[in-house]
């Protein structure tokens, strides 16, 4: 930043990471060409939960800083205090516009560490990719009614939370609750998936194709919407491998870099689904791939209903099969009352195995293992270590999230204040991944 002298011109650089604010604008007081501002973490684009720190000139953002940890909840280091099998209710939570990721990152790591990887039942299997890919297109859907709401398109706002309330009824169908069910579980799921969320799921795949297509016709051929995105936010792959960025911003910038082909897991390899890429690798591309990567999920979920053939969900080993059945009350998703009864009334030695199984839970075998998945915003990798007692010894998520955050100066910095919020939402961060 830079003062007139009548004599000469001084410059001095200062660098801004946070801290009190009365502090930054006194060190900034004596100029009048620079403007610190504070955008966030009050600011509606921000939700409340991420604070930039911009360096202004005029209308032109010259620094750019984000400044996470609003949303810490420590569920990491918590992780370390639980039984493998309750570590699923707090990772859950972590991304939670992405719950069922979460789950499954965690639990395919819990289960490659007990050596049972293949003995996960097929049912299960292709019921996880299932909710994956619902959930990929209810978490889009949110990006989509946000950033129009954050670029006053509102119609698409209301349309947006209009069709994921529809997915979040087929999750508390299933689970019991709308959203960090921990549904999904080390050795399979916590319950069958019921016959009325397959016919509300195939009700789902009839009538979303017309929707997502009038998001398109609503918003393509709109001007305001192309001149707000298109050339606005770009960030090309050479950036986007530098910083670590992947997802649909790396799609948009038109490398089809996506997990579910270039490493498969839960069988994405046998289902047919196309890479959805971009060459414009602006906010508009952005749009444009989560657009498409909506329609390839609906092609996944139907391949997934076609194969669902009737068995169990969850590995016939009772020494990890917990909870053993569960029922659907008016308190949500907890033990069958049947199932505890019979145990309780029946046999000592199944009673005294399902509480040591409960309070206690299974060893998992000393090693360490790294499971990454295709979440909604790039790839979530879940790094478990066991020290081979009851509990996890150490657990870390590569969230994409804060690893997309990092190019947020990338795509702001030399371009107007108005377009910050345009590239921020077009990075699609989940402060609660982030933060974790």
């Amino acid at each position: 930043m830079t003062t007139e002298d009548p004599q000469e011109r001084v410059s001095r650089v200062v660098t801004v990471v946070g801290g009190d604010w009365d502090a930054v604008t006194a060190e900034r007081a004596e100029t009048d060409e620079r403007l610190v501002v504070n955008m966030g973490p009050q600011h509606p684009s921000t939700h409340g939960v991420l604070r930039l720190v911009l360096e202004l000139e005029g209308e032109t953002v010259t620094e750019a800083r984000a400044v996470v940890g609003y949303l810490h909840t420590g569920i990491e280091k918590s992780l370390e205090y639980r039984t493998w099998t309750q570590g699923t209710t707090f990772v859950t939570r972590m991304d939670y516009l992405s719950p069922m990721f979460n789950e499954t990152a965690y639990c395919v790591g819990v289960e490659r560490l007990l050596g049972i990887a293949d003995q996960v039942p097929d049912r299960a299997t292709t019921v996880r990719v299932l909710m994956m890919e619902l959930t990929r297109i209810a978490s889009h859907l949110v990006w989509l009614a946000t950033t129009g709401l954050e670029l006053g398109a509102l119609s698409v706002m209301i349309y947006g939370f209009r069709e994921r309330e529809y997915i979040l009824d087929i999750f508390e169908l299933a689970s019991g609750l709308r959203m960090n069910s921990a549904y999904i579980r080390p050795g399979g799921l916590a319950q069958d998936l019921p016959d009325e969320a397959i016919t509300k799921i195939r009700e789902l795949i009839a009538f979303l194709p017309r929707r997502i297509d009038s998001y398109e016709k609503l918003l393509s051929g709109n001007p305001i919407w192309r001149e707000r995105t298109q050339g606005v936010a770009v960030l090309d792959v050479a950036g986007c491998l530098a910083l670590g960025v992947t997802g649909p911003v790396l799609r948009s910038a038109g490398l089809a870099w996506d997990l579910r082909k270039t490493m498969p897991y839960c069988g994405y390899e046998t289902y047919e689904f196309d890479v959805p890429t971009h060459t414009d690798a602006d906010a508009w591309g952005r749009y444009e791939v989560r657009l498409a990567e909506m329609r390839e999920s609906l092609r996944i979920i139907e391949q997934a209903l076609d194969r669902l053939e009737p068995g169990p969900v969850m590995v016939e080993d009772k020494k990890i099969a917990w909870p053993a059945q569960l029922s659907i009350g008016r308190d949500g998703l907890g033990n069958a009352p049947a199932h505890i009864a019979k145990i309780m009334g029946q046999s000592m030695e199944s009673l005294i195995h399902h509480f040591k199984l409960v309070t206690e839970g299974f060893r998992v075998p000393a090693g360490q293992v790294y499971v990454g998945l295709e979440s909604p915003r790039g790839e979530l990798g879940a790094h478990l270590v066991s020290d081979g007692g009851t509990r996890p010894g150490r657990v870390h998520f590569r969230d994409p999230s804060f690893v997309n955050l990092q190019a947020l100066p990338a795509i702001a910095e030399g371009g107007l204040l108005a377009d910050v919020i345009v590239g921020g939402a077009s990075l699609d961060p989940v402060m609660g991944g982030c933060d974790r």
